[in-house]
C-alpha cells in the first residue's frame, strides 16, 4: 500500500487545486453529495466529486430512448417553494432552480375495485373536504396530524442536527428547539398505527390502506411501522404553502444546476471513477482509492475531509476492516431494504385518458402486499414538458420489491469491488422474472390507460440489479432506511460517523428520502464541517 502520509499518485488534471484550502472527496454525484460538494466550494473549499455511474444525480438521473426522456426513480420534488430547501440552497449558490410547475393534485389514489379515486389536492381546504368525504369521522387524526407537521416543520427549518453526536451537534438541536417544538414531545415514540387505533380509526379499510400506500411512498414502511411525527412532515407536505413540483425537462436539471455551480466555483467532477476504499489512520479519514473505469489506472488521493452519499451500507463496504465494530453491528441489525421494480413506456398520447393526473397509485388486492406488482406508483409526463415528442407521452410505473429475489445467488459488486452473495429466494431465472414482472405491470396499467401494440412504442424495466449496476447502492435498494421509531430522527443514523472526518449524505440519514431530505443531509454535513 502506498504510504498515505504523502500525495496520492493522482493523474494529471485531477488535483489541479494545491493551495491553502481544505481539501474534501465527495464519494457519489448524487443530488445529495453534488449539494454538499457545490455548497463546499462556494464556501471556499478544494472540491472532487467521483461517481462509477456515466451521469450524474443517482435516482434523479435520467436517460433517453427514441426521442423519450425517463426519470430513472425520483419524478417529482418538494422544496421549491420559498423557504423550501432546494430555495434556500439555490439561493446561496447564486444559481436559478429549475423551471416547474407545482404537482396538483399531488396524487390520486385508486383502491381495490374502486373506479373513483382519493385525490391529494395542494389547496389544503380542497383536500380536507376530500378527506372529509373520503373517510367519514376521521378529521380528528388528520387535525393532529396537520399540528404535528406545522410544529416539526418549524422546528426543522430553524436547521437542528439529528441526531446528535458531540456538543455542536447538540448545541444546534437545543437551539432550533420552541414551545411549540415540546407538544411534539409525547409522539416522539407513537406510530401512525397505534394514532389510529387511539382515535378509534384502526378497523376503517379504507383509511388504513390509503395511509399504508401513501407512506410507503416516503417512509419505506406502512402505518403500523412509519413513526408519527415522520408522517406528519410527509403527509402535509403536498399541501400550500409547500407542495410537490414537476420539473420541466426532466430530473436531471437538477442536478445539472448543482453541476455548472460546483464547477464555476473551481469543483471537479469526475464519472466513471470508482472509489474502491476509504483509508483511515489513527480513527480519522485521510484518503480515498480510485479506480479509472476506462483506463483501469487505480492511485491512492488523499483529502482533509470525505463525504459518503453511498448508502449506509455501502459505507461498510468501503471502509472493510476498518469500520468500527460497533457501527457495523448496527448497519447489519437494520431490518431489509426495499428494492423498486420500474416500467418505463413511451407511448401515443391517446393511451392516456382525458383529464388524467400527473401522479396516480394504485393498489389492485386488498389482500396482497404492497410491493410485486399489487401496487404501482405511476408517474405521466406533461405534453410539452420535455420528455416526449409532440403527441407522445412518457408513463413510469414503480412498484416496491424484494431485492434478494432479483439475485439468485449471483456475485454482484458494491462500491468497494467486494463481493458477496444473496440468497436465492425465486426460482425463476432473472430474465424470465423480470420479463413476468413487465408483463404483469403492463396489464395491470392497461386496465386504467389505453397500452396496446399500437399505442406502445417503447418499453422497458428496471430492476435492483439495475439499480446496482448504474448506481452502485448496494443490492439496488431504494429509499433509504425505513422510517420506524428505532430509525427515524433522534434515533437514526447520523451524518457524523464514528470515523472523524468522514461524513454520511442521503436517504440513509435524517431526514430520510426525496431530492429535498438528501439536500437537506447534505446542507447539515456542510455546517458541520465547517464547524469541525
Amino acid at each position: 500500500m502506498p504510504d498515505l502520509a504523502v500525495p496520492g499518485n493522482a493523474p494529471d488534471g485531477v488535483r489541479r487545486d494545491r493551495s491553502s484550502k481544505p481539501r474534501v472527496i465527495v464519494i457519489g454525484a448524487g443530488i445529495g453529495g453534488l449539494t454538499s460538494a457545490a455548497l463546499l466550494a462556494r464556501r471556499g473549499y478544494s472540491v472532487l466529486v467521483l461517481d462509477q455511474a456515466i451521469v450524474p444525480g443517482g435516482c434523479a438521473s435520467t436517460f433517453k430512448r427514441k426521442g423519450f426522456t425517463f426519470d430513472v426513480g425520483a419524478t417529482q420534488v418538494a422544496g421549491l417553494e420559498p423557504g423550501g430547501i432546494h430555495h434556500r440552497i439555490f439561493l446561496e449558490l447564486e444559481i436559478e432552480l429549475p423551471a416547474a410547475t407545482p404537482c396538483d393534485p399531488a396524487c390520486a389514489v385508486y383502491l381495490p375495485g374502486e373506479t373513483d379515486p382519493i385525490t391529494v389536492w395542494r389547496d389544503p381546504q380542497r383536500w380536507q373536504a376530500e378527506r372529509q368525504q373520503q373517510f367519514p369521522g376521521s378529521e380528528s387524526f388528520w387535525q393532529l396530524m396537520a399540528d404535528l407537521f406545522r410544529y416539526s416543520w418549524a422546528f426543522q427549518l430553524r436547521d437542528p442536527v439529528l441526531p446528535p453526536r458531540n456538543i455542536w451537534d447538540l448545541w444546534q438541536l437545543m437551539q432550533a428547539v420552541r414551545p411549540d417544538t415540546l407538544l411534539t414531545l409525547p409522539h416522539t415514540f407513537s406510530t401512525v398505527g397505534q394514532m389510529l387505533r387511539g382515535f378509534g380509526l384502526a378497523d376503517d379499510r379504507r383509511l388504513k390502506t390509503f395511509l399504508d400506500l401513501q407512506l410507503k411512498l416516503y417512509s419505506q414502511v406502512d402505518a403500523d411501522e412509519t413513526a408519527l411525527l415522520y408522517a406528519a412532515t410527509a403527509l402535509g407536505i403536498s399541501q400550500e404553502p409547500h407542495g410537490l413540483y414537476h420539473l420541466q425537462g426532466s430530473m436531471q436539471s437538477l442536478s445539472d444546476r448543482l453541476v455548472d455551480s460546483l464547477e464555476r466555483d473551481g469543483g471537479i467532477l469526475l464519472m466513471r471513477h470508482t472509489v474502491q476504499r476509504i483509508h483511515t489512520q489513527d480513527n480519522r479519514a485521510i484518503a480515498v482509492e480510485i479506480r479509472n473505469q476506462k483506463t483501469g489506472e487505480v492511485w491512492i488521493e488523499p483529502a482533509d475531509q470525505i463525504v459518503a452519499n453511498v448508502t449506509v451500507q455501502n459505507l461498510m463496504q468501503l471502509l472493510g476492516d476498518q469500520a468500527p465494530k460497533t457501527y457495523q453491528r448496527r448497519v447489519d441489525k437494520l431490518p431489509p431494504a426495499s428494492g423498486a421494480f420500474v416500467v418505463y413506456l413511451g407511448v401515443k398520447q391517446e393511451a392516456i385518458p382525458p383529464g388524467c393526473p400527473s401522479h396516480l397509485q394504485f393498489l389492485y388486492d386488498y389482500n396482497g402486499a404492497i410491493a410485486e406488482n399489487n401496487s404501482l406508483f405511476v408517474s405521466v409526463s406533461h405534453p410539452g414538458d420535455g420528455r416526449a415528442p409532440d403527441g407522445y407521452v412518457t408513463i413510469i410505473a414503480s412498484s416496491f420489491t424484494n431485492p434478494s429475489i432479483w439475485w439468485q445467488g449471483k456475485e454482484i459488486k458494491g462500491w468497494g469491488d467486494r463481493e458477496y452473495r444473496i440468497a436465492a429466494t425465486s426460482t425463476l431465472p432473472y430474465q424470465s422474472l423480470k420479463q413476468q414482472y413487465t408483463h404483469e405491470a403492463i396489464a395491470r396499467l392497461a386496465q386504467f390507460f389505453h397500452l396496446t401494440p399500437e399505442t406502445i412504442v417503447h418499453a422497458e424495466a428496471a430492476t435492483p440489479r439495475t439499480f446496482a449496476q448504474y448506481t452502485g447502492r448496494d443490492q439496488g435498494i431504494v429509499g433509504g432506511i425505513g422510517q420506524r421509531i428505532a430509525t427515524f430522527g433522534p434515533f437514526g443514523i447520523a451524518n457524523r460517523t464514528p470515523i472523524r472526518h468522514l461524513w454520511l449524505v442521503g436517504d440513509s440519514t435524517h431526514p430520510g428520502e426525496g431530492t429535498a431530505g438528501v439536500s437537506y443531509s447534505a446542507l447539515t454535513v456542510v455546517r458541520q464541517i465547517e464547524a469541525d
